[in-house]
């Protein structure tokens, strides 16, 4: 079979009839070998039956969820083409043959885009349209360097059996996201075509919730994106305080009316040693989700870790905190060899604060260090035995 055209439906008595007759048209239209599929998801008012009327195959989804009822759709489909759409008459399937074109030319995933497309009036709240997409759009774009225009489309083609190898596990709205961003993960071929969103059919409210909702995307973009969730935010940090603790080591910075002293270079200190071990959380998380098969492994995420050795990195940090204790034991010995006389904070400040940083460092590197060594002992775990055999 060529084409399985899969909807989830909830309780969509009312315009499943529609759906159905506009997706049968498709197959009919341009003489597809199809079937269309009802996930059906818990209806109470009558749906199941509705669909099996009218010809279209309904399965039973025992999980609750949009993502669920997606997910055990393209499980029980029986096309070599999926074509995905609500069945609210928000997206008319008789529109779609653009997007299986694009799958015969070679793509693994045509994507719809109403932004490119066309939103007719009533049918996408302002704020989802004005903020909402666009802004968890340019997110995903910029952690995942995605070229899709419209991330949350719900109308999609794509090839079944490329999609059911990356793992697609979510069973909210947020599975939308994850089938996105882990086709990019895992470099499957992706396009997009302009398509018309209409104002639903529905006489009742929507299941999206929306800040509800969008929070679960945008958490699911930040967890499968730990560079921008704790890296970059941890360089960020260290550079600043680099930069000022620096200028703050020579004396006081004026920045417009505010002069920056001794007490700014413990706040520098303070800001380096935060940095640096959200830096280290971010490279935990990076690995641990390579290791559980989370994240894709691919040949530059080997050669990265190739360059990890626990005995070089430990050395380093023990020069580190051997250049701060050889500064912290010289000003007291300084301080000792005077007879221990008041101290001068605005001159001991300035040596103490980086010595006591820069041990503290050291010692966030060493132990870092180990536990980063611990995640790969030798384990079960499938993902895990292939990159320690990469690096063995």
């Amino acid at each position: 079979m060529k084409l399985s055209i899969v909807m989830p439906c909830l309780n969509e008595a009312l315009t499943l009839p529609v759906c159905i007759g506009r997706a049968k048209e498709l197959l009919a239209t341009h003489l597809i070998d199809g079937e269309v599929l009802i996930s059906d998801n818990g209806s109470t008012d009558g749906s199941q039956k509705i669909a099996a009327s009218l010809g279209a195959r309904v399965v039973h989804c025992p999980r609750r969820g949009y993502g669920a009822a997606l997910q055990y759709g393209i499980q029980q489909a029986k096309g070599k083409f999926i074509i995905m759409g609500d069945c609210d008459d928000s997206y008319h399937f008789d529109e779609a043959y653009p997007m299986l074109e694009k799958l015969e030319e070679g793509y693994d995933i045509c994507m719809g885009t109403r932004l490119k497309g066309k939103i007719m009036p009533g049918a996408m709240p302002a704020l989802n349209q004005l903020l909402g997409n666009p802004l968890l759009t340019f997110v995903g774009r910029l952690f995942f360097n995605i070229a899709t225009s419209d991330f949350h489309c719900g109308l999609r083609a794509f090839r079944r059996d490329k999609v059911m190898a990356i793992g697609l596990v979510t069973t909210g709205m947020e599975w939308a996201s994850e089938m996105v961003i882990k086709s990019r993960l895992n470099g499957l071929r992706m396009t997009e075509v302009p398509v018309i969103l209409y104002k639903d059919g529905r006489n009742r409210p929507p299941h999206l919730r929306r800040w509800h909702d969008g929070w679960r995307h945008l958490r699911f973009m930040l967890l499968h994106a730990p560079n921008w969730l704790f890296v970059y935010p941890g360089t960020a940090l260290v550079a600043t305080a680099l930069i000022l603790g620096v200028l703050l080591i020579r004396g006081q910075v004026q920045i417009g009316s505010a002069n920056l002293g001794v007490h700014s270079l413990l706040t520098m200190a303070f800001m380096a040693i935060v940095g640096i071990q959200v830096i280290y959380a971010g490279l935990f998380i990076n690995l641990y989700a390579h290791l559980i098969g989370l994240l894709p492994i691919t040949s530059k995420f080997i050669e990265r870790l190739k360059k990890f050795s626990l005995e070089k990195f430990l050395l380093a940090f023990a020069g580190v905190g051997l250049i701060g204790l050889g500064i912290f034991i010289g000003n007291f010995w300084g301080w000792y060899s005077q007879g221990y006389p008041a101290l001068d904070i605005y001159v001991t400040m300035r040596q103490v604060v980086p010595a006591l940083t820069l041990m503290t460092i050291s010692v966030q590197g060493v132990f870092n260090c180990f536990m980063f060594s611990i995640l790969f002992l030798k384990t079960r775990n499938t993902e895990s035995t292939v990159i320690k055999d990469s690096l063995e």
